[in-house]
């Protein structure tokens, strides 16, 4: 890393910084190596000036061995540094076009150490890094980094001003119910509501002795009311943006007062959205039962159960997903607990929200031992899709995944050509009209995601009843599967190539 001609070229997300150093250590420098190791860490380069060109050119160090000394005694003295992170091996002179130079390699901070300040003042004292310079934190910066550094994860703390009567029951009745089905005769399958909200960690018992909600359980199960009175920025934001001309397709927020809120039930609507364009292969297992799962829904899973596991909900802005044409991105508040390379190589974990990444593996939701990113990524390449990019955000602090999907005109015409090399198979099936019908949807599918009566009305001059006879003959057939109910009910072709994974 140590080498001239990298450094020459080190330049991933600005985490480089190149000083004279005349004269001793530069004032500077401190202030740097607070905001690398609050941001992403980055190498700082003592003895170079930065040309024009944004190339470095050694200018050299006036007594290299005494600005090494000056350097420990500083770095080592907490009244300097709130907390030194570097041993010998971070420290490098090198000799370049006859001038010896000091290559500083600053790594990123464990949650535990952050913030990292300067001057014994945490909050005037601490950086972070934004370009190409470093910026004071914010105070909401500094207590976020400060909160992430506790032992205990932000939702096992017991929230003693409120009772039992904060959860919604009938999130608490599905949620027993999908774990009977995922986890048959378990051995809480027959306990109580409050015995099996103890274990779950939903509840503690507090310095009084009696039960309350745990930060966890709060979120999971409670009343979006009550949930933001532990936490004042709580919002959760699904977009849908489809049609150009109008500001949003559809949307899910969590205090539209029509459901409970909370994140469990958030998750499952969610979910739901995010699959209907996913398309599903014509699969049977054990020669009978139909399989609807394939890597993109786990990924998928996997995706939405991450974003709300690790979510700061103490932090400002709460968590957007926006799903539009070939797009998904999901943000939500607070900064990544590792390195964000770490958590994309995979083998780490270390969740914001403990208790809730247990109550969702419960249900078989969300991975454990640091392969979900990972996984993501390996989902996206099979399919062939763009590499998704993970990024984190500051003032204030957000992680940003975003994913792009294949491009749907083209599958769009991969379904057409399919469905109209089936159309001779289907003369004994559909009737003349439902055939010219079935014509018709195929020259129009492709400037839909969907198809509803209302759509058909506009290419089909039949009445709305007739219209709802043929889409309910092409699913009898298996051209078309449909979802929804009443007037919500849409209806999508489904892919005959059998190709797992890839949405419409």
């Amino acid at each position: 890393m140590f080498q001239w001609d990298k450094l020459q070229t080190y330049r991933e997300g600005n985490r480089l910084e190149a000083k004279r150093a005349q004269g001793g250590l530069p004032h500077s420098l401190w202030a740097t190596y607070s905001a690398f190791a609050n941001t992403q860490g980055g190498v700082i380069l003592l003895g170079v000036e930065e040309l024009p060109d944004k190339s470095f050119r050694a200018v050299g160090l006036p007594d290299t061995e005494k600005l090494v000394t000056e350097f420990w005694n500083a770095i080592n003295n907490p009244q300097k540094v709130s907390v030194n992170l570097l041993s010998d091996k971070h420290l490098r002179i090198m000799e370049v076009d006859g001038n010896q130079i000091l290559a500083i390699d600053i790594p990123r901070a464990e949650r535990v150490d952050k913030p990292v300040y300067i001057n014994n003042d945490m909050l005037a004292g601490a950086y972070r890094r934004n370009g190409e310079g470093d910026y004071h934190c914010t105070k909401e910066s500094v207590r976020a980094m400060f909160r992430d550094a506790a032992e205990k994860t932000q939702d096992m703390i017991v929230l003693e001003n409120m009772d039992l009567s904060v959860f919604d029951r009938e999130s608490l009745r599905r949620y027993r119910q999908l774990m009977k089905i995922n986890r048959p005769r378990h051995v809480w399958e027959f306990i109580d509501d409050e015995d099996f909200l103890h274990k779950l960690g939903a509840v503690a018992r507090g310095e009084d002795g009696h039960l309350h909600p745990t930060g966890a359980g709060l979120l999971m199960f409670g009343f979006e009311y009550e949930i933001v009175r532990e936490y004042p920025y709580y919002f959760l934001d699904y977009q849908e943006h489809l049609d150009a001309s109008t500001r949003w397709t559809d949307r899910i927020i969590s205090s539209s007062g029509e459901w409970s809120g909370n994140i469990f039930d958030f998750y499952f609507r969610v979910y739901n959205r995010l699959v209907q364009d996913v398309r599903t292969p014509f699969k049977l297992e054990n020669g009978r039962d139909r399989v609807d799962d394939t890597p993109v829904h786990k990924a998928l899973r996997e995706i939405l159960a991450n974003c709300l596991i690790n979510a700061d909900y103490y932090g400002p802005r709460g968590l957007v997903i926006i799903k539009s044409f070939g797009k998904l991105e999901v943000a939500n508040p607070g900064c990544f607990r590792i390195d964000i390379r770490e958590a994309v190589s995979g083998g780490a974990s270390d969740p914001r929200n403990a208790t809730l990444m247990k109550m969702f593996n419960l249900v078989n939701i969300g991975e454990r031992a640091g392969s979900g990113i990972p996984n993501i990524y390996a989902v996206w390449q099979q399919q062939g899709w763009p590499e998704p990019i993970l990024t984190e955000r500051f003032s204030p602090e957000r992680t940003v995944l975003s994913l792009e999907f294949e491009d749907k005109k083209s599958v769009v015409t991969d379904i057409m050509t399919d469905m109209t090399d089936i159309l001779p198979d289907m003369t004994d099936k559909l009737s003349d009209a439902e055939q010219d019908f079935l014509k018709l949807l195929l020259q129009h599918y492709q400037d839909h995601e969907w198809i509803d009566n209302t759509t058909a009305q506009t290419f089909c001059d039949k009445s709305p009843a007739t219209i709802k006879r043929y889409l309910a003959k092409l699913v009898e057939v298996g051209v078309l599967e449909s979802a929804g109910a009443n007037k919500g009910r849409r209806y999508y072709l489904i892919h005959t190539s059998r190709t797992e994974g890839t949405t419409k």
